[in-house]
C-alpha cells in the first residue's frame, strides 16, 4: 500500500492568532513548504456520523479574500459532490448558490467602501 502525508504547520502570535500556515505534502514536487492565509480540514467520522473540521486563518487575510476563499470553496464542494453521487440537478443548485453568495458578498464590500 502506497502512503502519502500532508504536513501542515501553523504559526501563532503570543495571543494564539495564526501569522503564518505552511504546508507539504510527501508526493507534491515543491521544494520548500507552500504558505497559505487560510485553511479549511474536514474530516467525516463515519462512527458518530459527524464532521470533524480545523477552519483557521492568518491575520493578514483580508475579507475580499475571504470571499474569493469560500466562493472557491463551495464551488469545489458543488463538483466533488457531483463526482460522488452523480446528482447533478443538486449540484447545479450548489453553483447557483454559490455564484449567488459571491454577488451578494461583492456588493455588500463596495456598499462598505462607499460608507
Amino acid at each position: 500500500m502506497q502512503q502519502s502525508t500532508i504536513s501542515i504547520d501553523v504559526h501563532l502570535d503570543n495571543n494564539k492568532i495564526p501569522e503564518l500556515i505552511t504546508w507539504a505534502a510527501s508526493d507534491s514536487t515543491a521544494e520548500v513548504k507552500q504558505k497559505a492565509k487560510a485553511m479549511c480540514l474536514a474530516f467525516w467520522d463515519g462512527q458518530d456520523k459527524s464532521a470533524l473540521r480545523i477552519d483557521l486563518w492568518t491575520k493578514d487575510m483580508m475579507v475580499d479574500e475571504m470571499g474569493d476563499f469560500y466562493y472557491q470553496m463551495l464551488m469545489t464542494m458543488a463538483d466533488t459532490l457531483q463526482r460522488a453521487t452523480r446528482q447533478e440537478a443538486l449540484c447545479e443548485e450548489m453553483k447557483t448558490y454559490a455564484k449567488d453568495f459571491f454577488k451578494k458578498f461583492r456588493e455588500a464590500q463596495i456598499e462598505e467602501q462607499g460608507a
